[in-house]
């Protein structure tokens, strides 16, 4: 499913904006709200979309190209919705029963805060940092160690989360990835599911494979997903000036020998890094789900945020002084991939280590963990 054209031109429009509020302005929310992002995998009972791992990619990658800010947060509500779709169906008809564009935030890694019984459900309390567009979330998931040692997923509404503001990173700005606090709400049963069911996705016969699929076979993709859609765009920002003509030569800036090396090495960069995410999405989507290709997406997705993170560099150190000004669109796009590409879940030496676990066997784990505690320790 496409974005909407007015959804993109919102973004593109307010994206310079959003990055020095911190946060996305309520014309882009609404765009990317009536785009169906937060509806994607929605049940369709609750008028939701249920929709593909691979038309997700398409069209955060297309949003990316816009504002890789608002690209990040819409991934994250279509990614919630599915974490939510877990919860019991009275907990579900709370949230969707009005409407299936609920826009959802989460704080689940790692868990924080601390859950006590109550009559009919748990008191909630805590705080949660870095919580994605929690300023316009109507729902909070977050994650909680009961008191019988479980960890829990807990849905909050909106009104009952404080909002600190606390995110001033270098990139991603725009989304608002704000503390979220928590102070002694009452959750009901219906309102909460175990973070195991979370990690081993729905195992309910008949579910569809976007309810079924477990967490970390494609979170890995969704992640790197505005990153791909942002080191396009960086490359026809930079492709413009490569195109225009040099101060004094007056020929065009792509005479040079060093120019053109970029151009061809970004970009194909970039197109790998794009087809590593289609195959990733691909197999989300249709192969049976088997430790060998959770550990291969992870993979996947993790070496392509490393090449749209290179080819965004060469493309800011071959660029021009102005190109690069602080404020300019490239510079932007250069921190937004980078930020991307250093979350924990695209991190290559975890993700190498449980790859090669699966690929070569238990001496390879063995030898990861060992080669992991000791760069650790240096």
């Amino acid at each position: 499913m496409p974005a909407s054209a007015t959804a993109l031109a919102t973004a593109a429009a307010h994206a310079q904006e959003a990055d020095d509020e911190r946060q996305l302005v309520p014309s882009v929310v609404a765009a990317l709200t009536a785009a169906g992002t937060a509806r994607h995998f929605v049940p369709r009972r609750w008028g939701g979309t249920e929709g593909t791992f691979t038309a997700l990619l398409h069209q955060v990658a297309e949003v990316g190209e816009a504002c890789a800010s608002a690209a990040w947060v819409a991934m994250l509500w279509a990614a919630h919705g599915r974490f939510a779709a877990l919860l019991p169906e009275e907990g579900q008809r709370t949230l969707w029963g009005d409407s299936p564009d609920i826009r959802i935030s989460a704080a689940l890694m790692p868990p924080s805060g601390s859950a006590a019984q109550a009559p009919g459900g748990w008191r909630l309390s805590g705080t949660w940092n870095c919580v994605s567009g929690v300023g316009s979330a109507q729902w909070v998931l977050v994650a909680t160690p009961a008191a019988d040692g479980e960890t829990r997923v807990f849905a909050v509404p909106g009104t009952a989360v404080d909002v600190l503001d606390t995110w001033d990173a270098t990139g991603l700005r725009g989304t608002g990835s704000h503390t979220a606090v928590v102070r002694d709400a009452f959750v009901p049963y219906e309102l909460s599911f175990p973070m195991a069911a979370l990690m081993r996705g729905a195992t309910t016969p008949g579910r569809p494979r976007c309810h079924t699929a477990p967490a970390q076979l494609a979170g890995g993709l969704m992640f790197c997903a505005p990153a791909l859609g942002a080191a396009r765009r960086a490359l026809a920002v930079w492709s413009a000036w490569a195109a225009s003509k040099a101060p004094g030569s007056g020929r065009p800036q792509h005479d040079s020998a060093a120019v053109r090396e970029t151009l061809a090495v970004a970009s194909a960069h970039i197109d790998a890094a794009g087809l590593l995410l289609e195959r990733a999405a691909h197999r989300a989507d249709t192969d049976p789900v088997t430790p060998a290709l959770v550990t291969g997406n992870q993979r996947d997705a993790a070496v392509a945020a490393g090449l749209l993170a290179d080819a965004v560099d060469r493309l800011f150190r071959t660029g021009g002084a102005h190109v690069r000004d602080a404020s300019g669109e490239l510079t932007r796009l250069w921190r937004d991939v980078h930020t991307v590409a250093a979350h924990g879940v695209l991190r290559l030496e975890p993700v190498a280590a449980a790859y090669a676990s699966t690929a070569l066997g238990a001496d390879a784990a063995a030898a990861a963990a060992r080669t992991s505690t000791a760069s650790r320790s240096r």
